[in-house]
């Protein structure tokens, strides 16, 4: 698409981006996401605006970029991450942004460069303006959000901050709280004979099924304890494997599941409960797990919630707190002690979809946003 017919210079910049590869290494068809820092970097550097990178992993760094304050002593965080899922499997052309219908179609265009661009659009208004923030800003462009969060981790390392804002697609919401996510396998293992004579062996996978059904009723349980934001604990078990071949009785089982937290469980005592839930006498063993990331919560009453709902307000969008039931790099910036909000153009629905897309208007909203709570944050 020619710059020329874009509406705005936010979409043209978020068009620039989508245009830049940066799946994840870990799926196929992945790149680093250094030549969207490197994009990002001159882009910054137009606008007179401070930048440097920081290596999350090998030839995969983060962008900062800073805007000074009035007050050095009080820092916020605007955090968006670079990387985006494959593009195998696209209905459309994944790298070739598109508007059409008051959407701009590509992979990564809502999760999450269409953050990203309106992060950065934000910043460089207030450099062209000649407008000092009350704290100092920083606008962290982050590696590998969609795989290991190895990003957020490394800027985590040593970082003093007052308050995170994390982008990712909640249609402009302030969400402040997301469910955590525990992943782990569990085997079952048996004794192998042959099935016409199946009383010689043990059938590891007619005990994964009880313990399905014990999982089930936990299920069950969970559901009668809803989170007022983000609704009840669920698991899924998601993929199982089990057995040889028909005739043999099968010797081991397996099931991988996917547990989401509530603010306030703990991983070590949701793993607990599971071991006691399963000791029905069928050999259940746990591997190590294999994704932890504990959910979070923030505070209605915190400085950075009422501040961002004050901002909404302004921009007459619906200032009260949601949640959402994805994981994101907030979670982080929470347990490192640093108050955090998600807030960000785009609809979930759309993230990692065939046809991804964002609303336009939502991404020329987002960077309004952003750039009044610059100012307003204190």
């Amino acid at each position: 698409m020619n710059p020329q017919s874009y509406p705005s210079s936010v979409l043209n910049l978020l068009g620039d981006l989508v245009r830049i590869n940066s799946v994840n290494p870990a799926y196929e068809g992945g790149e680093s996401e250094s030549a969207i820092a490197t994009y990002l970097e001159e882009y910054f550097a137009r606008h007179a605006i401070e930048t440097w990178q920081q290596e999350a992993l090998p030839g995969r760094p983060n962008l900062i970029a800073r805007l000074p304050g009035k007050n050095p002593l009080r820092r916020l965080i605007f955090e968006a991450h670079m990387d985006t899922v494959t593009a195998e499997g696209m209905a459309i052309p994944p790298f070739e942004p598109v508007i059409t219908g008051g959407r701009l179609y590509g992979r990564g265009s809502c999760d999450t460069k269409a953050g990203l661009a309106a992060m950065a659009f934000a910043a460089a208004s207030l450099m062209e303006e000649g407008t000092i923030p009350e704290s100092e800003i920083w606008i962290v462009s982050a590696a590998d959000e969609e795989h290991a969060f190895a990003g957020v981790r490394r800027l985590l390392d040593g970082l003093d901050a007052c308050a995170a804002v994390v982008s990712e697609p909640t249609e402009m919401r302030v969400a402040s709280a997301s469910k955590g996510v525990l992943r782990w396998r569990i085997h079952c293992r048996g004794k192998a004979a042959h099935s016409a004579q199946p009383h010689l062996g043990i059938n590891a996978i007619t005990n994964m099924a009880r313990a399905i059904l014990a999982l089930e009723e936990e299920n069950a349980r969970l559901a009668k304890a809803p989170h007022p934001l983000l609704g009840p604990a669920t698991l899924n078990a998601g993929l199982i494997q089990g057995g040889r071949q028909v005739n043999i009785v099968p010797d081991f089982c397996s099931v991988d599941v996917d547990r989401r937290l509530l603010p306030g469980e703990s991983i070590p005592s949701v793993l607990e409960r599971y071991h006691e839930l399963l000791d029905l006498g069928i050999g259940a063993e746990f591997e190590a797990p294999m994704l932890e990331d504990e959910a979070f919560e923030t505070s209605p009453d915190s400085m950075i919630v009422r501040c961002v709902a004050r901002v909404l307000e302004t921009l007459e969008i619906n200032p009260n707190p949601i949640g959402v039931p994805f994981g994101t790099d907030a979670s982080k910036f929470s347990r490192a002690g640093i108050p955090a909000v998600i807030c960000g153009p785009g609809n979930i629905d759309q993230a990692h979809s065939a046809i991804e897309y964002v609303e336009c208007t939502q991404v020329e909203q987002a960077a309004e946003f952003y750039r009044r709570l610059m100012i307003a944050f204190r």
